[in-house]
């Protein structure tokens, strides 16, 4: 745990007790603080009591008399489509309000690092798809090259909950736009812009909204190394804003669409090959293609970023490139769940926007598409480029039909996940791919995209063990 700092006998309101509220009345707690916990959930309010919290109704007139700031859960909207009641109460009193990741920056060092060698260091992660496996592969390798390395944000533990970092350990973050638009602290060492396309557009007022919210990262934290995905106009632009000079190899420009060039710190892939270049000259060099890990070229674009980050660490080309092939990838993202009679099962339920369904789209060929859920802003239109790859879709979803019609493919209405894989799988010949990429949110039918993942791996374990 990491004791909050700076709140020691002052009284501090916990907005949301999910896991990010609960670890942070815990960690304001242990740093001296009197937490003051709401939820609008019963059940979350008697847990925080469970914990000897005291439980307040933070929406009531008065309410924050008294109260030094309010912590908030990143689901909780503060300014967009609407702030949250006692959000807008906290705003009258003229109480700031914070969330766990700048408690977090605010608290992370210690006294105990004078005595260290090595002060810790922590890599953050943003962007819009291809965050937790960039983290998880970062947090491998460094793990791998014999590193103290903890992962935590949005994948692994609660940022509040992680040990006290040790002599020349890192702390791996993935954050959301959620989380970046609000912290008070960001101070990232090294700091990681994988990518960007629309999403969350409501809460952050469009799309101007939601690259400002990842764009503090980088302009509001002052990470030493700023690694930036280039493919798109905001990342090239973001990469411009942050460096001196084409040689300021502070900013580390990533790519897997273009070779890129120039006297500063480049890593690029193309056609499955990682480059790296440096003043103009080739430095580091894998080929990604046998790392069953990271398939397609949306994997390739996490390689290059994790590599990237691995190498600010001071690790070389070398112990990287071992270090991606022992990688097993991360459940729900273009995780391999079976291989039976030339046919791939893959499981890619964190898809649930349409870009991240292009990129899984992309990565394979001859593909029975499992796909569908609850449809999100801007239509499937940016799909169109990779239906060639698609043999066949299977429409999951209470709106599946209507989904169905949007694709303008060849697509089976299946509604339920156990009929799209009884039909996928028998459709399915040697050389295929049975791929889960919903290209829609899992709340119709699911509580998250992870008890969706899991339902398809069962059902194919379940179709396999028929025989049929």
């Amino acid at each position: 745990m990491i004791p909050v700092q700076g709140y020691d006998g002052l009284r501090v309101a916990v907005l949301g007790l999910g896991r990010s509220g609960l670890s942070a009345a815990r960690s304001l707690e242990a740093g001296g603080a009197i937490p003051i916990c709401w939820d609008d959930n019963e059940a979350a309010r008697a847990k925080a009591e469970e914990y000897g919290f005291e439980v307040l109704d933070l929406s009531k007139d008065g309410a924050f008399h008294g109260i030094a700031s309010l912590i908030v859960s990143p689901g909780i909207p503060h300014l967009y489509p609407a702030p949250n009641r006692v959000v807008a109460a906290a705003q009258v009193a003229g109480v700031p309000v914070d969330n766990d990741i700048g408690l977090f920056f605010r608290s992370f060092a210690s006294g105990d690092w004078n005595d260290f060698e090595q002060p810790p260091r922590v890599i953050c992660v943003t962007g819009s798809n291809g965050k937790s496996t960039t983290c998880a592969l970062i947090h491998h390798i460094l793990t791998e090259a014999g590193r103290n390395a903890q992962l935590a944000g949005n994948i692994g533990r609660g940022v509040l909950d992680i040990d006290p970092p040790k002599d020349g350990g890192a702390v791996v973050l993935e954050l959301s736009s959620y989380q970046t638009e609000l912290a008070r602290a960001l101070t990232p060492d090294i700091a990681v812009f994988t990518n960007f396309s629309p999403d969350h557009l409501d809460r952050h007022a469009g799309l101007g909204g939601y690259f400002a919210a990842k764009r503090r990262l980088f302009a509001e934290g002052g990470p030493d190394r700023a690694i930036i995905g280039v493919d798109e106009a905001e990342g090239r632009f973001l990469a411009g804003q942050l460096s001196e000079g084409a040689g300021d190899d502070r900013v580390i420009r990533i790519s897997v669409t273009e070779k890129l060039t120039g006297p500063g710190w480049q890593v690029f892939s193309r056609k499955g090959f990682l480059s790296e270049y440096r003043k103009g000259r080739q430095a580091g060099s894998i080929d990604l293609r046998p790392i069953k890990g990271l398939p397609g070229a949306h994997n390739h674009q996490n390689a290059c970023a994790a590599y990237a980050a691995c190498r600010s660490m001071g690790l070389a080309p070398r112990v990287i490139e071992d270090a991606m092939h022992s990688y097993p990838g991360l459940p729900h993202r273009s995780q391999i769940v079976a291989e039976a009679n030339g046919v791939t099962y893959v499981n890619d339920s964190k898809a649930t926007n349409v870009d991240s369904a292009l990129k899984a789209l992309q990565a394979f060929t001859n593909i029975r598409w499992i796909c569908g859920g609850l449809e999100k802003e801007g239509g499937l239109d940016v799909l169109a480029p990779a239906l060639d790859n698609v043999a066949r879709a299977y429409v999951i979803g209470r709106e599946a039909a209507q989904f169905a019609l949007h694709l303008g493919i060849d697509a089976e209405i299946c509604t339920t996940m156990a009929e799209a894989v009884r039909r996928a799988h028998g459709d399915a010949q040697p050389g295929d791919t049975v791929l889960l990429a919903p290209a829609a949110a899992s709340f119709d039918q699911y509580d998250s995209f992870e008890t969706r993942g899991d339902d398809f791996a069962a059902c194919v374990t379940a179709a396999l063990a028929s025989g049929q």
